[in-house]
């Protein structure tokens, strides 16, 4: 199809004198009892609504004699178009023994308005071997055929013949090529068009200002929005302001857009459904669900709630900024029930962690008769895997597979290939990359990048590099992915060969390169070698973004070096980073596990919009630091907030009254994990176990041991131990110990456990027994190990150690602590 049009273009001599309708013997028309012409019928068919009524107009016509006559059957054929009856359209123009360029003429734009724009060239191909002479108004119709098709070259080739017979300067032939070449990303013949009009209307600059949004040139479109401005006869039209807006919205100014907007309505034009429908994505992108809530009682009051694509964008912004409630009620009134306003719903369910109910909504489909295509299914298998549903995902996809009519593409294997990474499973991995072979997608870019990935998270390079070589068009993604997978499975002493590769390759390493380098030495241990990485990011043109930061902080918090945790905080609030609710809980954390309990606090004040992610963060460092009272408060303003809490926060809540013995709040605490239908793991009844045993209930602690509903393991044990130890049970204890022993048989701290259990009540023949068999099977206790900052050097100490470059001075000071805290004792 494509190939013909490209076939240059002939053109028949031109027609100087369309036909006129002409007089026809006096007849009656039964419906109106009065004579009837040609003149007569055109007057009833132009004003015919109704396809039914146009129905027996055409009917009267066969019987009266006027049907084959040229001016008649074209106004048939025109009413056809208008009213949309495509079928009897196409019927009545095949039967037409006589076709003018009137009749040749509306019958393209019938195909045009149907999208039909292939069809409607071909039309137009076989126009050029009629008898017929062609105007100037079916030039128009043509040109907007090329630019849907977005065809420059056979818009050219009319241009040419537009100028040869002199059409050109016909300010609708002007116009139409402006829309033409716009359409078809030539933006500079557009405007030349423009600039040689000898006449020009609003339509005129409305069409160059379209061609300069559509491309991507929105604030040149601006200028002749503004120059229009200045003119009586071509100010801006509603149309004029659709247009600015839609090029705002479409090319990612949103505010601009929306400001837009707004001067448009203090100018008193009021915005239609085509403004709103431009403006609502930019709403969406923005998150301002109080404005979106605004545009919903414009669009309710102006009755423009039956527009589907209006409705549409309304749950678009309700869905983005999380109110799927609004969205729903939306979607049940209002919406057309089609294939895109499920999709719609089914992502916002999806991102909003309701993947249930995006599941009801896909299956309801069906129910409703609606086809489910491609995009609905990676729809829901992406919020499977982005809500860590990794089985569900991998199920969805086989059902894919056997689905009529539905083929996998790229977005379905990357998704399903994240799944796979997820899981860190080869065999799955391998059999998706299979698929991608069978259809030809393992060298697309995104399911070359997601295969990288999961080779690397597989730990299999030598796949991962094979797979990156079939991409076809590599990116920075692509290299990135391989440059991070070679830095997450160790292999750092290739990244430098991997990085001048990239540059090679035309690619300049950016932030995400960086990120994932960093990323790889942390995961690693290489916490020194990631932190010099993240001062070299500093001092070079490479800005670390809010990701790098969460990448380096655990890298602060796993060395405990507070100080570089500081200067890793300090460029956060340079940039503003330390508000955000991962950041600050990061920061969080890393204080806590760096004993600042202070600093901690201030980092969680400073969050501005603080969730549960943050709120656990500080409850684990009150328990981490024996806060136990300040903990329970924390737990009791969030549950007050109306935060559901999850596992870790009644983990935490838990550590904290252990800290502070409270047996009733633990028991109120259990209470609440039911209630908020969490289900509670071994730590959880661990923690329970630990306080009842610290609090001298060994016995109910024994109890809750053998009815657990989990595996008991050598933590649980331990604790009742200690408890054992700690109140004088040696009954009790020895049945722990008994239990712990045969968990872990080589655990000398168990062993000195029960040797000071027996010390403490007097069981010396037991005592040195115990001491006895730690002696004969070895077995050392681990020593202790400590360490300190000083400037930017790390000292690590373990008990006995003499490995120090200082130690001689390190001894001889702690000789004289002890003496003078000997001599202090005196």
């Amino acid at each position: 199809m494509i190939a013909r049009m490209l076939d240059s273009i002939t053109i028949p001599p031109l027609n100087q004198n369309p036909p006129k309708p002409h007089s026809h013997t006096p007849n009656t028309l039964s419906l109106l009892d009065k004579p009837v012409s040609s003149s007569t019928y055109a007057s009833i068919l132009e004003s015919c609504n109704n396809p039914g009524l146009g129905k027996q107009v055409h009917a009267h016509t066969l019987k009266t004699g006027f049907f084959g006559q040229e001016f008649v059957d074209t106004k048939l054929l025109q009413m056809y178009g208008k009213l949309g009856c495509l079928g009897d359209a196409d019927l009545l123009f095949d039967k037409m023994t006589l076709r003018n360029l009137y009749s040749w003429t509306a019958m393209l734009s019938l195909y045009v308005d149907n999208g039909l724009l292939e069809e409607a060239f071909c039309l137009f191909e076989k126009l050029q071997f009629e008898d017929v002479l062609l105007d100037f108004f079916v030039f128009p119709v043509v040109l907007k055929i090329c630019g849907g098709l977005g065809n420059l070259e056979i818009g050219r080739q009319l241009h040419g013949i537009l100028v040869k017979y002199q059409f050109v300067s016909n300010i609708y032939v002007g116009n139409a090529l402006i829309d033409m070449y716009g359409k078809c990303g030539s933006l500079g013949d557009a405007k030349k068009v423009f600039e040689t009009m000898p006449e020009k209307d609003r339509v005129s600059w409305n069409a160059v200002l379209t061609a300069c949004a559509v491309n991507g040139k929105v604030f040149e479109a601006l200028c002749f929005f503004e120059t229009m401005s200045l003119c009586e006869n071509t100010r801006p039209n509603l149309v004029s302001w659709t247009a600015v807006i839609g090029g705002f919205s479409q090319n990612g100014y949103d505010e601009e857009a929306i400001e837009m907007l707004f001067r448009m309505v203090r100018e008193g034009i009021e915005p239609n459904a085509q403004t709103l429908a431009s403006v609502l994505p930019a709403c969406a992108r923005l998150q301002k669900l109080n404005l979106g809530k605004e545009f919903h009682g414009y669009i309710t009051r102006h009755r423009l709630m039956s527009n589907p694509i209006v409705v549409n964008g309304l749950i678009d912004v309700y869905r983005r900024c999380g109110d799927m409630r609004s969205a729903f009620q939306l979607f049940s009134k209002f919406s057309l029930k089609n294939v895109v306003s499920y999709n719609t719903m089914i992502v916002g369910y999806c991102e909003n962690g309701n993947v249930s109910e995006a599941k009801e909504l896909f299956d309801q489909m069906r129910i409703m008769g609606i086809k489910k295509d491609i995009i609905s299914w990676n729809t829901l298998i992406s919020g499977y895997v982005n809500n860590s549903l990794l089985d569900e995902a991998l199920n969805l996809f086989k059902h894919v597979l056997t689905e009529d009519g539905v083929e996998p593409d790229s977005f379905t294997l990357g998704s399903v290939l994240t799944a796979c990474t997820d899981m860190a499973s080869l065999r799955l991995g391998k059999e998706i990359h299979t698929q991608a072979i069978v259809r030809g997608l393992q060298s697309n870019t995104f399911v070359g990048g997601a295969l990288v990935e999961m080779y690397c998270k597989c730990q299999d390079l030598k796949a991962a590099q094979i797979a990156f070589n079939e991409v076809s068009e590599r990116d920075t993604a692509t290299w990135n992915a391989l440059i991070s997978g070679y830095s997450r499975c160790n292999q750092i002493e290739d990244i430098q060969h991997l990085l001048r590769k990239m540059k090679e390759d035309g690619f300049e390493p950016n932030v995400y390169t960086w990120n994932g380098i960093i990323a790889g030495h942390v995961e690693n241990d290489l916490h020194d070698k990631a932190m010099q990485l993240f001062s070299e990011m500093q001092t070079s043109n490479m800005r670390p973004d809010i990701y790098t930061i969460g990448i380096i902080l655990p890298a602060c918090s796993r060395s405990a070096t507070i100080e570089r945790g500081k200067q890793v905080h300090a460029y956060s609030i340079r940039c503003g980073y330390d508000g955000d609710v991962y950041i600050g809980a990061a920061l969080v954390d890393m204080y806590a596990k760096c004993g600042s309990i202070q600093h901690a606090l201030l980092a969680y004040k400073r969050i501005l919009d603080p969730n549960l992610v943050s709120h656990n963060a500080m409850l684990t460092a009150y328990a981490m630091h024996g806060h136990g009272e300040d903990g329970i408060a924390l737990f009791r303003r969030i549950i007050a907030n109306g935060c559901r809490p999850d596992h870790v926060t009644f983990l935490s809540a838990l550590c904290s009254c252990v800290h502070v013995g409270s047996v009733k709040m633990a028991r109120e605490l259990f209470d609440l994990i039911q209630y908020y239908d969490v289900k509670p793991t071994i730590k959880h009844y661990t923690c329970m176990i630990d306080l009842l045993s610290r609090v001298g209930q060994l016995t109910e602690a024994y109890e809750l041991i053998k009815r657990v509903p989990v595996e008991v393991d050598s933590v649980m044990w331990g604790a009742l131990l200690s408890g054992c130890v700690l109140h004088g049970n040696v009954e009790l204890g020895e049945v722990a110990a008994e239990r712990l022993m045969a968990l872990e048989t080589n655990n000398t701290a168990n062993y000195v456990l029960l040797a000071n259990l027996y010390a403490y009540a007097g069981k010396w023949s037991d005592l040195a027994r115990t001491r006895q068999k730690i002696k004969d099977t070895g077995m050392h206790k681990i020593p202790g190990c400590s360490w300190i900052e000083d400037r930017d050097d790390v000292h690590v100490f373990l008990a006995y150690d003499k490995s120090h470059k200082r130690t001689e001075e390190i001894y001889a000071t702690l000789d004289k602590l002890t003496l003078h805290m000997k001599t202090t004792a005196l």
